[in-house]
């Protein structure tokens, strides 16, 4: 016609939903339990180091699942106990649940004065295998970042009485950061406070030298990357 121009039709990729119609808890609930002699069980004891005393305690607190290609789903929960997702850790892949929210990986017994607060929830294990799991000590991990949702739960944490919070966060830029407002959390709240730093970079990598293991190949990999190259903890 006329005065008009006709357009070929563009196509459009379709938005992606990275939604999911299955709930946090269905997604866990079928994937299986960390069980011995498994592809996860090897990772988590002959790469990662961690103990069969630690994994099995891990396995009683159903705080693990194993997950895709011999990786490991580390359970995060709410103040209530209930799930709100999972930190996900393989020889080649760390994310966290799509759709999940980072709280708190809690191993050891939910009323323990001594909150020791890491970034990782392999860090948290490394720590409790490191110290014989102290029966007084909960073993926190934040999923390497620090959410409004996780402040609000060590705000909880820390406000019991008798508390002593232990910033057992990583040796690098980034732990202080986090022990630094650990420091003033207890200073708001009034509780005791400590903190612990791991003679290497992180508390697996001191359990791996205790143990003579060599560096995860993953942690080699990231270390060799520039520092803007390199993902988040946890």
């Amino acid at each position: 016609l006329v005065g008009m121009t006709v357009n070929a039709p563009v196509w459009r990729r379709p938005r992606r939903d990275v939604t999911t119609d299955v709930s946090i808890a269905e997604r866990w609930r079928v994937r299986p339990a960390l069980r011995p002699g498994s592809a996860t069980w090897r990772y988590l004891r002959d790469e990662r180091g961690l103990s069969e005393l630690v994994l099995r305690a891990a396995i009683r607190q159903d705080l693990l699942r194993e997950g895709p290609k011999g990786s490991m789903w580390a359970a995060y929960t709410g103040d209530d106990g209930a799930l709100v997702g999972w930190e996900e850790r393989g020889s080649r892949w760390r994310g966290f649940s799509t759709g999940g929210t980072k709280v708190l990986f809690r191993f050891g017994s939910a009323d323990a004065p001594r909150i020791c607060v890491t970034e990782a929830a392999i860090d948290a294990m490394s720590l409790a295998d490191l110290e014989g799991a102290r029966p007084d000590s909960l073993y926190v991990a934040t999923g390497g970042g620090w959410s409004p949702a996780t402040e609000v739960a060590l705000l909880r944490l820390a406000s019991r009485p008798e508390t002593l919070l232990v910033a057992a966060t990583d040796a690098d830029a980034q732990g202080e950061i986090y022990a630094e407002r650990i420091r003033k959390m207890a200073e708001e709240t009034g509780c005791r406070r400590l903190r612990l730093s791991p003679m290497r970079r992180d508390w697996n990598l001191m359990l791996q030298e205790k143990k003579g293991r060599e560096e995860p190949r993953e942690e080699r990999t990231e270390r060799a990357l520039p520092p803007d190259r390199r993902p988040p903890r946890g």
